[in-house]
């Protein structure tokens, strides 16, 4: 089997967890890493073994040769280095959240596909292996025909006081949008893989940190077309009792005309069939990368989809109508009711 080259933008804190899972990957070569921090970028080069070191993300495109680009730099950066990308026939998987607005979000894959280039989201909630374990539960009738609810509730606690985010991820701090663009679109696109289209939402949205511009507390009830109710509440204030909230970011219970499934903040899954006790459900999840080592699933399947020839799970045209569900939430927190998907 062939070896894919690849190219990296950005070499922040979360673009580690990339790095990591690409070199798990046997059948990629980073070749070249590209940030506007050369030292930062250098330490990358280093750590990983990546020959070449860019600081102008055009002059790596015009010297590489790459098969496809990873994008891991914050949203205002994407369409600018996507276009790029598309004008020298580059494939591209590109962190979320997409774009600041909706309509940048849509340019970048409508140029994506003007250009023939293919282009993949780099969605990894739905790639956590309690998501895919559930996934199949459901799918093999462990708990029915029928959805009924799915309901997440998540605290993970790095929101409050002021020191709010410093530590990690400063930009937070002055994002107009929040908890829902950079952590609720996960769910919105977990909750689409698991139950299908969503046909309406109702959204409260608050900010329980003063000194933070964007919401970082919701309750967002779904509807979807199969008729199942879906529910996310979350907060950013309030903590989390597990020793590591970042690892399932919270508990999950999805319910069906047969039975519950359960998720909990280790990973665990039961199952409970109706008029039976629970019990727990075994498979394969353990703690290293990102939460279940979700970015190496999500680049192993944008590898694999890329050599084979196969679609990708969120590719621009399917990312757009997580994005549309997103605008209708922020719609209906602000119009105080119901909005339908259209």
């Amino acid at each position: 089997m062939s070896i894919l080259q690849g190219m990296c933008v950005g070499a922040g804190y979360f673009s580690l967890f990339h790095y990591e899972a690409w070199q798990k990957i046997p059948h990629v070569k980073i070749i070249a890493v590209c940030d506007h921090n050369l030292e930062r970028a250098k330490e990358v080069a280093d750590r990983y073994d990546i020959p070449k070191v860019y600081y102008d993300y055009e002059e790596m495109f015009a010297e590489e040769k790459a098969d496809f680009v990873d994008i891991i730099t914050p949203p205002a950066t994407h369409e600018a280095i996507c276009k790029v990308a598309f004008a020298h026939k580059t494939h591209v998987i590109c962190q979320k959240p997409l774009a600041p607005s909706f309509e940048e979000a849509k340019n970048i894959v409508r140029l994506s596909e003007q250009s023939s280039v293919r282009f993949m989201v780099h969605e990894n909630f739905r790639f956590q292996p309690w998501h895919r374990e559930i996934k199949k539960l459901v799918e093999h009738g462990e708990i029915g025909y029928a959805l009924h609810t799915l309901n997440f509730r998540s605290r993970m606690g790095d929101g409050w006081g002021e020191n709010a985010y410093l530590d990690r991820q400063p930009y937070f701090r002055e994002m107009p949008r929040l908890l829902v663009f950079e952590t609720g679109v996960h769910y919105i696109d977990t909750f689409r893989f698991l139950a299908g289209e969503i046909k309406s939402v109702y959204a409260s949205l608050r900010k329980l940190n003063p000194l933070i511009a964007g919401e970082d507390a919701a309750m967002l009830f779904f509807e979807f077309e199969s008729g199942a109710q879906g529910l996310w509440d979350a907060n950013r204030y309030n903590e989390s009792n597990h020793d590591n909230p970042r690892y399932t970011f919270g508990e999950f219970l999805v319910e069906g005309n047969a039975g519950s499934i359960r998720l909990y903040h280790d990973g665990k899954i039961s199952i409970q069939k109706l008029g039976h006790k629970e019990r727990e459900h075994m498979y394969q999840h353990y703690p290293t990368g990102f939460a279940g080592d979700c970015c190496y699933f999500t680049q192993l399947h944008f590898v694999e989809a890329l050599m084979q020839q196969r679609p990708f799970e969120t590719d621009g045209k399917d990312y757009l109508k997580t994005l549309n569900v997103q605008e209708a939430i922020y719609s209906s927190s602000k119009k105080g009711c119901k909005v339908h998907i259209y």
